[in-house]
């Protein structure tokens, strides 16, 4: 067989008059079949995943936690309910029920993640500049020692 009747396998098949033919023409399509599949599955698995993400942020939403609205309206928390919370907006403090879908995002736990990983990160280099000190305090050490011993060495 030959390229041109791979990729046509209906005249590849009817011209060279084999029963293969249509067989071999078939592969590209089960391929594309085969890809597209795949490609949903994933697509699905990571849709689902962003889905519970969200659904866990939601339900960990407490008492106290300053969020904002899919409606840009930011408020802090006052009652926590199956479905519905209670906010407080405003400095004349306007309570507003809304739903828990309706939540954005959580301000409060933002905070703490993002002090978290700034207290991580200043303990890392807090730990980098212990273990460059030590280095140097060893490093110098060594050079009194082998001081000592061109000293003794010369006399």
């Amino acid at each position: 067989m030959d390229f041109l009747s791979l990729l046509m396998p209906a005249a590849g098949g009817a011209a060279n008059g084999t029963a293969n033919g249509g067989a071999m023409g078939s592969m590209p399509i089960i391929i594309m079949i085969v890809v597209m599949v795949a490609m949903m599955f994933f697509s699905n698995r990571s849709q689902k995943k962003k889905q519970k993400e969200e659904q866990e942020k939601r339900d960990s939403v407490q008492i106290g936690d300053e969020i904002t609205t899919i409606g840009g309206i930011i408020g802090r928390v006052v009652t926590v309910k199956e479905d519905t919370i209670v906010i407080e907006t405003g400095a004349d403090r306007n309570k507003m029920k809304i739903a828990k879908w309706a939540i954005s995002t959580n301000n409060t736990a933002n905070e703490k993640a993002e002090a978290e990983r700034k207290a991580a990160a200043e303990a890392a280099e807090a730990e980098k500049k212990a273990k460059m000190e030590e280095a140097a305090d060893k490093s110098q050490a060594r050079r009194k020692k082998s001081k000592k011993k061109d000293d003794t060495f010369d006399s």
